[in-house]
């Protein structure tokens, strides 16, 4: 396997871009990228002073959209914020800019691979990124206190790093398992269903980048 080119991908510049992949941009992907940044903000503070940016698009985004009004009531059952998003179409340059790029499902994962940019050692589905992360000795990990090796913006390269390294090890028990099935257009209880699966992967993904747990 080759490292990401030059100027694309992990270990730009004193920041981590971190950007979530579904379909329309407009319910799974907005759902995860704003839990994540609710989840950042509660164990960092401000992400962006600690050089963490979240975002989202989708491989067939609706530019300029709102959210699904079902989304926005998920991320309001987390106390995550709404507010402010617009959907967008998956571009080359955010592909080119991302450090991890977590995507709903396998077939979003392959697209995002097939566009290049050298992102396959970068791309990973939700689940996929989750199940590998857990398998990692956080030990193994930089300190994201040490500011002077680079603090949780190393500490999450040398993640992405690992967990590519592991991926041909730990494969998924079923076909399912790595998916984050589409919401759109299904009642309120499907989307609130598919933001507590979103959650609870997200949950040891933001421990692994942090080196903070959950607040019990």
């Amino acid at each position: 396997m080759t490292a990401p080119e030059t100027g694309r991908g992990i270990g730009n510049g004193d920041s981590f871009r971190i950007l979530h992949v579904s379909t329309g941009n407009v319910c799974r992907s907005p759902i995860t990228e704003r839990l994540t940044r609710h989840a950042l903000s509660d164990r960092l503070g401000d992400p962006l002073v600690r050089g963490l940016i979240v975002e989202s698009a989708g491989t067939w985004g609706h530019e300029g959209a709102p959210m699904e009004a079902n989304a926005e009531a998920v991320l309001a059952d987390y106390g995550a914020d709404a507010s402010g998003f617009v959907g967008r179409e998956l571009l080359d340059d955010h592909v080119i800019r991302a450090d991890l790029v977590l995507t709903a499902t396998r077939d979003h994962r392959a697209q995002v691979i097939s566009m290049g940019h050298s992102a396959g050692l970068r791309t990973f589905t939700l689940k996929e990124f989750t199940r590998l992360v857990q398998a990692i000795d956080p030990a193994t990990l930089p300190d994201p206190l040490d500011g002077a090796a680079g603090g949780v913006v190393e500490r999450a390269r040398a993640l992405v790093r690992a967990a590519a390294a592991l991926r041909g090890w730990l494969l998924a028990p079923s076909v399912e398992a790595d998916e984050v099935y589409d919401p759109y257009g299904a009642p309120l209880p499907f989307f609130r269903s598919v933001g507590d699966e979103i959650n609870e992967a997200l949950e040891p993904v933001v421990t692994a980048l942090t080196g903070v747990p959950a607040r019990m």
